[in-house]
């Protein structure tokens, strides 16, 4: 569990310091790999929350 809540972190992390270097740099690669590692920082925080909530449920 802490290993999972680390990796969410660090990938939430990777997608600002991304995000930073397209505002510094203007370059839109930065944006996209922002995207994309945000989108998967939010899809696993959701698995997360639902493996939690189903531990509570059963």
């Amino acid at each position: 569990m802490l290993l999972f809540r680390w990796l969410v972190l660090l990938m939430l992390l990777a997608a600002l310091v991304s995000f930073g270097f397209y505002a510094g740099t203007g370059d839109p690669r930065f944006k996209h790999y922002g995207w994309v590692v945000l989108k998967w920082a939010l899809l696993s925080a959701f698995g997360f929350f639902a493996v939690l909530i189903l531990e509570r449920v059963v």
